[in-house]
């Protein structure tokens, strides 16, 4: 077996910020990454240039197929960035059939995809970006790629012609039409990309320089479907976009927002869900609860997939490892635990193991929802408030948590007191938390967190209900081991794991604390999404004023300096006023077969399946 660690040191910009995504159970790990052109797994984490994919020799799509499993939860649908569809689940399905301009490489470095198409800055002030589209990029279906996908990428971010003051968080009473899970387009570009209907170039332009600007202009989704299927012809449903005819939009937004969402194991015809990456959903390749199988695009323009058919397998964490031994699967992506980490050295030289640093990190976020929203939450700050809040925080033993299930996977781990900078970002990490957090949660305290239940006013035994995504066994062990601790002090705490956390009790706020993670990426600016008020992702429903200005300072000069000073801002406020708990940042583990080549394990949220795309079998 060829095993071995790498302690990567990222080298990041400040901020490796936190991708829009609410992670699933086994949390999109993974990096460390070879030399540019080798074809094992293993070696230190590349960095710059060597981050991205590069060159490994394919010219046509072998025939066959691999398999990869991400952990149990099941695929939700085609369209991945709604309030419901959005996981690395889905995620890591969608990367391999929407392609756009970047793409992340294996420590956060934003790649450019130039089969995809160009881009440059043509002006500072104002920031005006200026794409270019190839002319080869098509859909599956052949339809050219335009500027009209990505105009309606922008007008289902909810622009002010559309939804007034969504936006801009000017109304919190504003209604999104569509159901997206970021603004930050139509915030950040509220004129949106300017070009004509069909063509292949456009224009962004700015409120002001934006940091995280190469990122804004996602891969987009197919706007001539949502026009067919709305009544509407493709080109205009685009000039309604560019002519702000909000009534023509309004028509596209149930297609968009619940047209793709399928029965469990029930696909559309494929003439619905065309690809624009290397992968294309494959007819009746969807085993609900088993199995998602895409095969080749055979329009794709770009190098080819490397392998025929590329199979998600849905398999719960403590059963990859013999999955991977009996050769169910070719690739695994385990949540790391010592148990699995016997169990594949235990396998031999037929597979290749990493373990590595992440841009993931485990965390317990409060419910902040008035009690006329959310009657049992205790939490509210019309409830126990910040008292009750702190109580909780002096309970939780987060060393002991990191004792027990992270530091036998990896020794140096630390509980990680921020949630912009990561422990192994030195010596950013130390100064940012020098500056926010004076050590107070650092120990168990069960006399202050008495004290503190006292000051809320609650009633003891007061029941929490601490909400998770089920069949995730350590998330299982931290509750367990949090109810036993709190309970000293008064707690009583439910362990409310469900199948359907994120797609129901979590954006109904059906829960008192949420226990999961965020997957980073190498963003700056994507917390703001996560702890702006009225943000698409700020489940909790938190707001802070000086957490906003914070992000509007932040969100609008290239400065890096300033990126440190706000980001300071932001987490001391995030303790002071305890949004929520930070723990662990995740270990990575990834295991593949021997016989694949071409596997590469990633820090960022994508996981080892990443580069899946260019797997084949020796």
């Amino acid at each position: 077996m060829k095993f071995r660690k790498t302690s990567a040191g990222l080298g990041l910009a400040l901020s490796a910020a936190l991708l829009l995504g609410a992670c699933t159970s086994p949390e999109a790990e993974s990096p460390s990454t070879p030399s540019a052109g080798t074809q094992t797994t293993g070696g230190g984490t590349a960095t710059g240039p060597e981050a991205c994919m590069q060159d490994v020799g394919i010219t046509e799509t072998k025939e066959g197929q691999v398999s990869y499993t991400g952990g149990p939860g099941d695929w939700t649908g085609y369209n991945s960035v709604t309030s419901k569809t959005y996981s690395t689940y889905n995620s890591a399905v969608s990367a391999h059939m929407f392609s756009g301009f970047v793409y992340f490489g294996t420590d956060g470095t934003i790649c450019n995809n130039e089969a995809f198409g160009t881009f440059e800055v043509t002006s500072e002030d104002p920031m005006v970006v200026e794409y270019t589209i190839s002319d080869e990029a098509v859909w599956s279906d052949g339809t050219p790629v335009t500027v009209n996908d990505f105009l309606l990428d922008w007008a289902a971010q909810n622009p002010e012609f559309l939804v007034p003051g969504f936006a801009n968080g000017e109304n919190p009473d504003a209604t999104a039409i569509f159901d997206h899970v970021s603004s930050s387009f139509a915030e950040f570009v509220p004129e949106g990309p300017v070009g004509e209907v069909n063509g292949k170039t456009f224009t962004t332009t700015y409120t002001a320089p934006y940091p995280d600007y190469k990122l804004m202009v996602t891969p987009p989704l197919p706007a001539h479907i949502v026009a067919q299927k709305s009544g509407l012809e493709p080109d205009a449903l685009a000039q309604a976009i560019l002519d702000r005819d909000a009534e023509t939009v309004k028509q596209a937004a149930d297609f968009w927002n619940t047209g793709w969402l399928f029965e469990g194991g029930q696909l559309p015809d494929m003439s619905e869900v065309p690809s624009s990456g290397p992968y294309k959903l494959k007819e009746g390749g969807w085993q609900s609860g088993n199995s998602l199988t895409l095969e080749a695009n055979d329009k794709y323009w770009g190098t080819p997939a490397g392998t025929e058919n590329l199979i998600f397998r849905f398999i719960e964490d403590a059963q990859m490892a013999q999955a991977l031994q009996n050769g169910d699967v070719q690739v695994i992506n385990p949540q790391p635990t010592v148990d699995t980490l016997t169990q594949l050295d235990g396998i031999g030289d037929s597979v290749n193991v990493d373990t590595y640093e992440t841009l993931t990190w485990e965390h317990l976020d409060f419910n902040f929802r008035s009690v006329k929203d959310a009657p049992k939450n205790v939490f509210a700050d019309d409830a126990g408030g910040i008292a009750l809040r702190e109580a909780f925080a002096y309970c939780v033993p987060r060393q002991t948590i990191v004792d027990n299930l992270i530091k036998p996977i990896n020794p140096d781990a630390v509980v990680m007191n921020a949630r912009e900078v990561f422990p192994f970002q030195q010596p950013k990490y130390d100064e940012v938390v020098a500056a926010a957090y004076d050590g107070r949660f650092d120990e168990v305290d069960i006399e202050k967190s008495k004290e503190k239940v006292a000051e809320s006013g609650v009633a003891t035994p007061i029941d929490v209900r601490l909400g998770y995504r089920a069949g995730n066994q350590r998330r299982a062990d931290q509750v367990a081991q949090i109810a036993a601790s709190c309970k000293d002090a008064g707690f009583n705490v439910i362990d409310s794991n469900s199948e359907s956390f994120f797609e129901t009790e979590m954006p109904n706020g059906d829960y008192e604390v949420a226990l999961y993670a965020w997957a980073g990426s190498g963003q700056i600016t994507s917390g703001q999404n996560i702890y702006g008020t009225n943000k698409a992702q700020n489940f909790g429903k938190y707001s802070n004023e000086t957490v906003d200005q914070a992000w509007a300072t932040l969100t609008s000069t290239l400065d890096e300096d300033v990126h440190l000073e706000q980001t300071k801002i932001i987490e001391k406020e995030l303790w002071d006023t305890l949004f929520g708990i930070p723990i662990f940042a995740h270990p990575g583990l990834s295991a593949s077969a021997s016989n694949v080549q071409n596997v590469r394990s990633t820090a960022t949220q994508d996981q080892v399946v990443w580069n899946a795309p260019q797997w084949v079998l020796s």
